[in-house]
């Protein structure tokens, strides 16, 4: 057999097929130098299908850096392997593809980054250690290397810590006390106070003061009902993009006003979204209770469900998230949670965000907060174990525990039992503010509970959508229970636990199936059973009508007074003639069969009719317009050049048909052109993904004065589309994957004079995310001075100049470069193509060619 030569050897990435995915954590230039990498390592880069979402079944692997992306629930379903950009890394670094399990973004699996060895420890205890830190998407090594992160001892005396201090490794050395404490709670907490040569828990007492710390779980999450400020519109915040292509729609029961309403609708619109008041039509419900006919429709079909709060927190950081992965980003229990009814529950050791959350979550709980302690409280939630009100809490016989029992039991829907031991553990010397907020919902306890059945009524989308939530629940959960039959992981999961209980759940299913809503609740005639804009009260039904009353009375008067003029029939129009015809129509309505009948709805219209007629004469009533079937965006159109009127009635018999043609800041449906022009409106319009027609579909419109078929004429462009390397499909699916984020955080500059001006390279970089600003050397567009070490020792992200090749435009390069250096940039001075060519191809690269100095020297003028 011949040898496995390295001119033999498969490529690194042979076989296969990637799906990246764009965040806040994973960049477009990270992306773009990764996609390079796998191409030349002899993988495939998946590219989006033509609704722009992820082509799951074809990946192999799925680099993202976190699970806040919409097919994630798909990807778990399916067991595609999702991993964060570590694994790229160690893939390249070690020439062998690198395990999954150790590098899953899912803040679940607590040790994902964990690179384990052991030193002088038990071999009792070392093998509970391994297994749980495999079970929770750790690995393990018998050898110290350089991928070690941490070295789980009792002294520094044992040789692998004393190597480690003597290469200099970065690896942690902690006590088996941090794996201990970290299984029983199911979170990872801080090592700091476990660090050999000199732990804090060692060094220290329990009972001593301990930083309280901030969590970065509850930003945006601390309360149900967002207690911040709406962002309006402004240019200089970045384009919304976490509406794109998407149909959100705003319950009735928000108690919001109707200017807040627009504010919102507006955000959305201007995001490239839709609002809708179908349930059937929308991918995003807001609502504030999970009850009512609409809410149980719209989780069943598998919307994405959320409150106000999740919205403001798409708005705020224009990124999607799951609303079942914060607890308060979910529709709150319009009745609490059965069992917390009678509790009264205080805190101690927690502060700022984390209090305010804890006091929001017990009042959606149902439970009654109280900020002092008395004796007649139930519980007392605390972060340590040592303040005066715990003290007091032993002396009163009042439960003492932690924030985990409240989140766990606020997640399943019911009171999760004092005897599971992770509720009342404490680690000496930690605050556990530090892990609040790191709790998930279980979808399937959510439909146990207030959404059962429901799948006759569920199209085929719905259907598919609903058996890949489920399917992705159950694997994670089979993920999270694997390998955990050490003593010390023992119930630390609810979740696990009733997959032990199969009859004790059923019970509970059973019960629930009942009463899914709470009918009884909106049946008891009160009047703030549903929270509204506008009140349906009696009182002020009654108000109103006497305040139309009192508007009308003017008019009461002066009909009145019109009654009693002349008498003879020569009188201008009104008075006794107008009065007496109307006298004549009423009675004629009177003997109608619907009048005899005593129809209420016919009575409305006769006073509606009367009060028009008496206001005004009847006015011929307008010939209306067909509502708009398409919204289309047109150019490099050579029919209306130089004719405005002809323009003006095509435009009115287009109109007639349904078509609006719409300026490239408005949503539209269609993008239509003669071919792959590269004008500002072409490239601007084309970021928000569009469907690209030939401009022939206007032209046969107008010449046959009927609408036609949009299929019949997609763009069809070969010599454009070799010139580029790309079809039109392609580009399609690469900018409705994008969503106008394709240069998401990219510096973009540009010098004053450019030729063809700043503003439309402006359009067009922003349109694609990019951060656009004019260089003129000046104070206010420099780039702060950084040093490698305070950007982490990362490699230097790209830092672009539009240029053209005037003298004073040269001048600016070197001072744009030293600029660049200083701030630990990588200076890039391009010309206008390399920005038109990456908006046309949908598709952050770089190619040398587009340099200046490179390009002007090649293509002299």
């Amino acid at each position: 057999m011949a040898e496995d030569t390295p001119e033999r050897r498969p490529p690194l990435f042979d076989q296969c097929v990637i799906a990246l995915v764009q965040s806040n954590l994973l960049s477009a230039n990270t992306i773009s130098e990764m996609a390079n990498l796998i191409r030349e390592n002899g993988g495939e880069v998946l590219e989006p299908n033509r609704k722009g979402q992820l082509r799951i079944h074809e990946a192999t692997h799925i680099i993202s850096n976190t699970i806040d992306f919409e097919e994630y629930n798909e990807a778990t379903a399916m067991m595609i392997p999702v991993v964060n950009a570590s694994w790229f890394r160690s893939t390249l670094h070690r020439n062998k593809v690198a395990q999954v399990r150790p590098y899953s973004p899912d803040p679940r699996m607590i040790f994902s980054s964990v690179n384990l060895t052991c030193a002088d420890i038990p071999d009792t205890d070392k093998e509970s250690i391994i297994g749980a830190t495999l079970a929770l998407g750790g690995m393990e090594s018998k050898d110290l290397t350089r991928l070690t992160t941490h070295i789980c001892a009792l002294s520094m005396d044992h040789p692998k810590c004393v190597e480690a201090q003597k290469r200099g490794l970065k690896c942690k050395i902690v006590l088996p006390h941090w794996f201990d404490d970290c299984f029983r709670l199911g979170k990872r907490i801080d090592e700091a106070p476990y660090l050999l040569p000199d732990p804090e828990i060692l060094r220290k007492g329990a009972d001593e003061d301990v930083v309280i710390p901030s969590s970065q779980h509850l930003a945006g999450a601390t309360s149900a009902v967002p207690q911040m400020a709406m962002p309006e519109k402004s240019s200089g915040r970045p384009k919304l993009v976490v509406f794109s292509q998407k149909k959100v729609m705003l319950s009735t029961d928000l108690n919001i006003n109707n200017r807040l309403r627009k504010m919102l609708a507006d955000l959305i619109m201007g995001g490239d979204g839709e609002v809708t008041d179908s349930v059937d039509e929308c991918n995003m419900f807001i609502c504030h209770y999970r009850d009512g006919p609409q809410y149980i429709r719209a989780a069943q079909a598998g919307k994405d469900v959320g409150n106000l709060a999740w919205l403001y927190h798409l708005i705020v950081h224009n990124q999607w998230t799951s609303p079942t992965r914060r607890l308060l980003h979910y529709p709150i229990p319009r009745d609490g949670i059965p069992g917390f009814e009678n509790l009264k529950i205080t805190l101690s050791n927690y502060g700022g965000d984390a209090r305010i959350y804890l006091e929001n979550l017990i009042t959606a709980a149902g439970a009654t907060y109280t900020k002092t302690m008395k004796a007649d409280n139930t519980h007392l939630i605390t972060a340590r174990m040592h303040s005066e009100k715990c003290e007091a809490a032993k002396d009163w016989n009042i439960e003492i525990v932690n924030h985990l029992w409240i989140e766990e039991s606020y997640a399943m829907g019911e009171v999760q039992p004092l005897t599971n031991d992770k509720y009342k553990h404490f680690p000496p010397r930690t605050n556990l503010g530090e892990v609040i907020g790191q709790t998930f919902f279980d979808e399937r306890r959510l439909a146990e509970l207030y959404y059962p059945g429901g799948e006759d009524k569920l199209d085929a989308t719905a259907k598919k959508k609903r058996k890949i939530k489920e399917a992705a629940q159950a694997n994670v959960y089979a993920v999270e229970t694997a390998d955990r039959n050490f003593d010390v992981m023992k119930d630390s999961s609810p979740a696990a636990a009733k997959a032990n209980k199969q009859s004790k759940a059923t019970k509970v299913t059973a019960r629930n199936i009942v009463t899914p809503a709470k009918s009884r609740h909106v049946a008891s005639g009160k009047e703030n059973t549903t929270p509204s804009v506008a009140s349906t009260g009696s009182r002020s039904a009654k108000a109103a009508a006497m305040s139309k009353l009192h508007n009308l009375a003017p008019d009461i008067a002066l009909y009145e007074k019109e009654k009693k003029r002349t008498k003879d029939g020569t009188g201008p129009w009104g008075g006794k003639r107008a009065a007496d015809q109307i006298d004549r129509e009423r009675a004629a309505r009177s003997s109608s069969p619907a009048a005899r009948r005593g129809d209420p709805d016919e009575d409305d219209q006769e006073a509606e009719e009367e009060e028009r007629t008496s206001r005004r004469p009847a006015k011929r009533a307008k010939m209306s317009l067909p509502d708009v079937e398409m919204r289309i965006c047109l150019t490099g159109f050579k029919r209306w050049v130089g004719d405005k009127h002809k323009e003006d009635a095509d435009k009115k018999k287009l109109r007639s048909m349904g078509i609006q043609l719409v300026q490239e800041t408005q949503p539209c449906e269609y993008l239509a052109a003669p071919y792959m022009v590269r004008t500002m409106k072409f490239l601007r319009c084309l970021a928000r993904g569009p469907e690209v027609i030939s401009s022939d579909f206007i032209e046969a419109c107008l010449e046959t004065g009927k609408l036609q078929d949009p299929a019949d004429f997609i763009l069809k462009d070969k010599e454009n589309e070799k010139r580029y390397g790309v079809g039109i499909d392609t580009i399609v699916s690469r900018a409705r994957a994008n969503r106008g984020r394709l240069l998401w955080g990219v510096p973009v500059y540009c010098t004053a004079d450019i030729n063809n001006g700043v503003d439309c390279y402006q359009a067009i970089a922003e349109a694609n995310g990019a951060i656009f600003k004019v260089y003129r050397a000046r104070s206010g567009t420099t780039i702060k001075p950084t040093k490698p070490e305070e950007d982490g020792n990362a490699p230097p992200e790209p830092v672009y100049l539009l240029t053209s090749q005037s003298a004073a435009e040269k001048a600016l390069w070197p001072k744009f470069e030293d600029m660049a250096r200083n701030g630990n940039m990588e200076p890039r001075v391009v010309v206008s193509d390399w920005l038109l060519t990456v908006a046309m191809k949908q598709e952050l690269s770089f190619d040398p060619k587009f340099l200046a100095r490179i390009w002007f020297s090649n293509n002299p003028e």
